[in-house]
């Protein structure tokens, strides 16, 4: 198996995946423009700096992402033919943390956020307040999306460093 082909594939996907989160946040950053110019009660006005601080963190989420995955590319090929046992050890360690981060940040912490968020909407009736509940629940399913997929992706490129790795030990 080719595992700096596996790895800059990986990285790649990564580069595509990653502009939806700058995609969901130009959205993001248009509706809050549409309620400013559009939004005519209380609850639309509401909505404003929600949707604007929401579309802001999607973007910069996405930029941060892009760019460090696109310097992973050069960054896999210099590793691999310096030192290919060092190079799939320390992926190994990278992609063992980032799964335990999906586990315990993405599929843990975001799921109860947006329960919390949802009982929040249940008991205020201030416009701001339930406006910045919504988007909030809005944005982190649209991360919950877009991790998902990330999630399964990293878990085969990790499952690919293992069969590199055993074939490395013979």
């Amino acid at each position: 198996m080719d595992i700096l082909k596996a790895s800059t594939d990986w990285a790649k996907a990564e580069l595509f995946s990653t502009p939806f989160f700058i995609l969901f946040g130009v959205i993001f950053i248009a509706a809050s423009l549409g309620f400013w110019q559009l939004g005519k009660t209380d609850m639309a006005r509401a909505y404003i700096i929600p949707t604007l601080v929401a579309g802001s963190l999607l973007v910069i989420i996405g930029l941060g992402l892009f760019f460090t995955n696109k310097s992973r590319i050069t960054e896999f090929k210099k590793a691999y033919n310096s030192d290919t046992t060092t190079f799939v050890t320390s992926e190994l360690q990278r992609t063992q943390s980032t799964l335990n981060e999906y586990k315990n940040v993405v599929f843990t912490a975001v799921p109860i956020i947006i329960a919390a968020c949802a009982l929040f909407i249940l008991f205020i009736n201030t416009p701001i307040w339930r406006a910045s509940m919504i988007t909030t629940i809005a944005m982190l399913v649209v991360i919950l999306l877009i991790d998902g997929t990330a999630h399964a992706r990293i878990d085969v490129y990790q499952k690919q460093l293992l069969a590199v790795e055993k074939e490395l030990k013979k």
